[in-house]
């Protein structure tokens, strides 16, 4: 029997089912110590932050979930984020989207504007048609010319 179950959502969030029938979702995988012990301590904690299961040791899991709480890892690992949009292929999607990151220029596909979320008030979560998710942490302190922008898909 395996302790949990961990699968994608049809919205692509994270959904923790416990051995009891409880579910959380979304539910965000973190590790303790991502470059010291990699394979070492995550937790699984819900919405708010709070923990639900911690587990001691990755390599401790079996497949198919260790690779489902790996994914999970490293979906919220990387996550390029936005500091300026520079240009749109067209206001109807799919469209090519070129943006300046804090990791460099690079250019992805928005299939739809439902690939983008808002989380927050000012904080945007944009997924690409590779998956790859983006982040805008503040779209009010965004250049003028990249607010007029996003407003097109908003």
């Amino acid at each position: 029997m395996t302790p949990f179950d961990l699968q994608l959502d049809a919205f692509g969030r994270w959904t923790l089912t416990l051995p009891d029938g409880t579910s959380h979702s979304p539910v965000i995988a973190v590790r303790a110590f991502p470059v010291s012990d990699a394979q070492g301590g995550a937790a699984l904690l819900d919405s708010e932050g709070h923990e639900i299961i911690w587990l001691d040791n990755l390599r401790q899991l079996v497949e198919p979930l260790l690779s489902l709480v790996l994914q999970a890892l490293n979906e919220r690992e990387f996550l390029p984020e936005i500091l300026q949009l520079q240009a749109v292929s067209s206001f109807a999607t799919p469209s090519t989207w070129t943006v300046q990151t804090n990791r460099g220029i690079t250019q992805f596909m928005l299939k739809g504007e439902e690939d983008i979320r808002r989380l927050t008030g000012t904080v945007l979560l944009i997924n690409d048609a590779h998956g790859v998710q983006y982040m805008i942490r503040d779209l009010a302190a965004m250049d003028k010319l990249s607010r007029k922008l996003l407003d097109r898909f908003l």
